[in-house]
């Protein structure tokens, strides 16, 4: 019997059981939706903090002060906190860093500032943050319209800003031509915008695109005290130096931070690359786990189509033993009841794909990713289908192809 007849029939009689077929592959389809639909989430999340993470820039690297856990006699564990960076020691490693590389020191002042236009404002929740000449660059960060500052703006410390691109569509009805050369309110501060920075999205906790960016010397007159610490961040021009260049800064800021020779660092650097390692680490062992469960979760579908399958062999034994008597083999018969039951799991899978990819892009709109498609999940998701098919058609299909076709026939 050709397989395009064994095929023919199978469909045949999957639309004569049309109700069992529906509800079987439903419960293959609600698996792989599952299995798919968190896989893609987690992609979609990872692809995201990838990209906020890439912010840093491939090619940069942060010095930040050192936060560590230690154990307490009287509250167990709490964390020990080292001196912040002050203004003083970030200019000196700016100067004093020969490395082919650009040097951004800033100070994120608040997240709380309300910043007014004319008779527009926005709500208290606006970042303030003082910058100088480097940081949009170490930052990855672009400006769209206008310009951004010159050296001696920021030198000279004078009121003028870069605006993140949610500011304008608050008080400019999200016309950035309409922003340039306005005096906008901060706090009370009255700055002068400049230009307007490409849209970003959050990364970390605080949004890009909801802050005002002005030159470090005039928000550290308004908002720098003694205990200010401030953020280093290094840009190394080719990218094969990095390790290099992370290197020769711990060895000057240990200097600059007067550390003495074996003394343990009261500071730590951080690379983009070593953050979306730890991602890749974590998301790793949360696909992991969802494929355990994605496949416990199909074991109990294969359970199911295969008491399903046994009952339809139990049903067709005279159907099966006509077939015999036609002259169908064994193998015509296997063949088509391992069809019928591959059929109905491939489509539940198809169902349960399409599902899960959108079940799983759900998140990806609110990180500010764009539609992912999980290739490699749904290959997944139809080489599983197969197994499950095979698996659990493989017993039934054998005991409909053993029947003895005299018994067959006597069946009522």
């Amino acid at each position: 019997m050709p397989f395009s007849e064994i095929l023919s029939m199978a469909l045949r009689n999957i639309r004569a059981n049309m109700l069992r077929a529906v509800l079987t592959l439903l419960i293959i389809a609600f698996g792989i939706m599952a299995l798919v639909g968190i896989l893609t989430a987690i992609d979609a999340i990872a692809y995201s903090l990838n990209d906020n993470f890439s912010g840093l820039g491939a090619n940069s690297f942060s010095i930040n002060r050192k936060w560590e856990e230690v154990s307490s006699k009287k509250r167990g564990r709490r964390q020990k906190v080292s001196e912040p960076i002050s203004f003083k020691q970030a200019l000196e490693f700016k100067e004093r860093y020969q490395f082919p590389a650009k040097v951004s020191v800033s100070f994120w002042a608040n997240n709380l500032s309300t910043v007014k236009y004319a008779d527009k404002k926005t709500n208290p929740n606006i970042g303030l943050v003082g910058i100088n000449e480097n940081y949009f660059d170490a930052k990855g960060m672009e400006v769209e319209f206008g310009r951004a500052f010159s050296r001696t703006e920021i030198e000279d410390g004078q009121a003028k800003c870069v605006l993140g691109r949610d500011l304008v569509k608050t008080l400019f009805d999200d016309k950035p031509d309409k922003a340039l050369d306005q005096i906008i309110s901060v706090n009370g501060e009255r700055y002068r915008v400049i230009g307007v920075l490409k849209k970003k999205g959050a990364a970390m906790g605080s949004s890009n695109d909801r802050a005002v960016y002005a030159p470090l010397v005039n928000v550290k007159g308004r908002y720098g005290t003694e205990d200010t610490d401030y953020d280093l961040m290094v840009a190394v021009t080719n990218t094969v130096d990095i390790e290099t260049a992370k290197a020769e800064a711990t060895g000057l800021f240990r200097q600059i931070r007067g550390l003495r020779p074996g003394e343990d660092e009261d500071f730590e650097i951080f690379a983009s690359d070593s953050l979306v390692a730890i991602l890749k680490e974590n998301t790793t062992t949360l696909r992991l786990a969802t494929i355990a469960i994605g496949l416990m979760t199909l074991l109990g579908a294969a359970i199911g189509l295969m008491n399903i399958m046994l009952v339809s062999v139990t049903e067709r034994t005279r159907e099966i033993g006509i077939y015999k008597a036609l002259g169908a083999t064994r193998r015509s018969i296997l063949l088509q009841f391992l069809t019928e039951a591959i059929i109905i799991c491939q489509i539940g899978g198809i169902v349960g794909i399409l599902l899960g990819i959108l079940v799983g892009n759900i998140v990806t709109p609110m990180l500010g990713g764009s539609f992912l498609i999980p290739w490699g999940w749904m290959f997944l998701g139809f080489t599983l289908c197969m197994i499950v098919g095979i698996v659990s058609g493989f017993y039934p299909a054998m005991k409909a192809a053993r029947l003895d076709p005299i018994e067959s026939l006597r069946y009522e």
